[in-house]
């Protein structure tokens, strides 16, 4: 199975092609990652054309299509979205949508993965929060995706060792205490982490949602932005 993989929920913009056979296997063919905070939307198609001329590709022969659906900043997840759904369309590809931070919990070591019962993803909202998810080392859900204040956490997360990935690992790490394991994982997501989670499941009728999480900062005017009679 060919994936195209990218991500723009989070402070980069990745993508990579992926060559799976099973869940568990397979074959990164290109890659690429640049970090910012902003300017995924002009960065994004270049590095997709970038990474498909570099495997020597085309989109006719990809399989499906994966994307992160956040959470993560608001542009960069309808960013990643509008790309995935406007390439599916064109190459008549399906589109799976995988959560940030189901991702980032994928991407912990399998011996890490054993050495606590517990897994947290936490990503850095920029916002003076996290957005977290909790998951058991099968990486089944514990505790289902919101955002939190740092001093929440530890009331938050389910008892037990807790082994933490993502950008915001280090700050929940200190919150936590001695019961947190910074994970080696990148705090980024992978590329071949996803297209190994988008490569074991179906594609959903209407395409892939975005997670917010919560209503974005810019809402619609009073009017709808007309001018009062």
């Amino acid at each position: 199975m060919l994936i195209l993989a990218f991500d723009t929920a989070v402070a980069a913009c990745s993508a990579g092609l992926y060559s799976v056979s099973s869940g568990r296997d397979g074959k990164v063919l290109a890659a690429a990652r640049a970090a910012m905070d902003q300017g995924q939307a002009e960065a994004l198609m270049p590095m997709i054309e970038a990474v498909m001329a570099k495997a020597g590709t085309s989109y006719a022969a990809l399989d499906r299509i994966a994307v992160t659906v956040g959470p993560g900043s608001f542009t960069g997840v309808r960013v990643g979205l509008a790309a995935a759904r406007g390439l599916g369309l064109a190459a008549s590809k399906p589109v799976i949508g995988v959560m940030t931070t189901e991702v980032l919990a994928a991407m912990a070591p399998e011996t890490e993965r054993k050495a606590a019962p517990n897994i947290l993803a936490a990503v850095d909202t920029k916002r003076g929060d996290l957005y977290v998810q909790q998951f058991d080392n099968a990486l089944r859900e514990i505790r289902g995706v919101c955002a939190l204040a740092p001093s929440d956490l530890a009331a938050w997360c389910a008892p037990g060792s807790t082994l933490v990935v993502g950008d915001a690992a280090t700050l929940a790490t200190a919150v936590l205490g001695p019961r947190a394991i910074v994970s080696a994982a990148e705090a980024l997501p992978d590329m071949a982490a996803l297209a190994r989670l988008a490569a074991a499941r179906d594609a959903v009728t209407g395409g892939p949602l975005p997670v917010y999480v919560r209503p974005p900062d810019a809402i619609m005017p009073q009017h709808g932005g007309r001018l009062r009679p």
